[in-house]
């Protein structure tokens, strides 16, 4: 990801907030501060302005939020210019607003009084596990607990436990598999290198493509975020042809949209097999093969 700090300091705006009926009444000047992170990737790549955040229209949105509704507090007014950013412009990923008010009602001397308000913007996430060596359903487990923990990323949802027949080729056992869906203001890199993490603390090594594995943890999808390099592609390239991942990500998460379709539609276009996904809580030897 390619990312551009805006700065927009002092843009001076008449304003009626305050908590006092003469603030409301008489109004005052504003003057507000942005530092706005963007992802600017496709912009730049091709040098494209409609791929920008214009500054012009950050400096609208700004004014006719201040210049409008009244409210008490300065710490609102910050929150509502956040949020409206936010929403309005997808490719903010952060952003700090300032709000000073020079007139303050203070009885002593003082150079500014400000407030100022930082928000993020949080991408739905999702991720595909698996593993088909040892006690399976205890280390699935521990992966999603790490997961939850990792800062910056909050699990919604984890699927129930599938168990899946090996996908590639090679001869090997049955896998059991989940997904997990979130949400994270963490970048896709940052997110690898957590899945990589998690399967090496849980004992993944190098062996054959598409062999046995201790622990698998793929990053499936970071909001509508698209790219590809030498480690890492999104939306996973093999989301679509992968009953495995798509009938556990189907229960959690049926309308999420990827690469245009939703989960739902990927999973009733993909041809099945039997008894290729089943459901660990419609088959007891799941957990008793593990415990043997």
């Amino acid at each position: 990801m390619t990312q551009s700090i805006i700065r927009l300091d002092g843009i001076h705006v008449f304003g009626r907030h305050g908590v006092l009926p003469e603030e409301t009444r008489l109004g005052q000047k504003f003057l507000i501060d942005l530092v706005v992170t963007v992802d600017t990737a496709r912009a730049t790549r091709g040098d494209d302005y409609l791929f920008a955040v214009c500054y012009a229209s950050l400096c609208d949105r700004v004014v006719a939020l201040a210049a409008g509704e009244p409210v008490r507090l300065i710490e609102t007014l910050a929150d509502r210019i956040a949020e409206d950013l936010l929403a309005h412009f997808s490719t903010i990923t952060r952003l700090t607003v300032r709000v000073s008010k020079p007139g303050a009602p203070i009885a002593h001397p003082f150079g500014m009084v400000s407030v100022e308000t930082t928000k993020e913007r949080h991408l739905p996430v999702g991720f595909s596990l698996g593993c088909n060596m040892g006690d399976r359903k205890s280390a699935l487990d521990l992966a999603v607990t790490w997961l939850g923990l990792t800062p910056g990323l909050e699990i919604d949802a984890v699927s129930s436990l599938y168990r899946t027949a090996p996908w590639g080729g090679v001869e090997q056992p049955d896998f059991y598999n989940l997904c997990v869906t979130g949400w994270t203001n963490l970048d896709a890199m940052a997110l690898l290198r957590v899945c990589k993490e998690i399967e090496t603390r849980l004992g993944r090594v190098p062996s054959v493509r598409w062999g046995q594995r201790a622990m698998d943890v793929d990053l499936l999808y970071l909001g509508a975020q698209e790219m590809s390099n030498a480690v890492l592609t999104l939306p996973h390239p093999g989301i679509a042809q992968r009953a495995f991942v798509l009938v556990p990500l189907a229960e959690i998460a049926p309308e999420q949209k990827i690469s245009g379709l939703s989960v739902s539609d990927m999973l009733d276009r993909l041809p099945r097999e039997a008894d290729d996904v089943v459901p660990c809580a419609e088959d007891p030897s799941c957990i008793a093969e593990d415990q043997k």
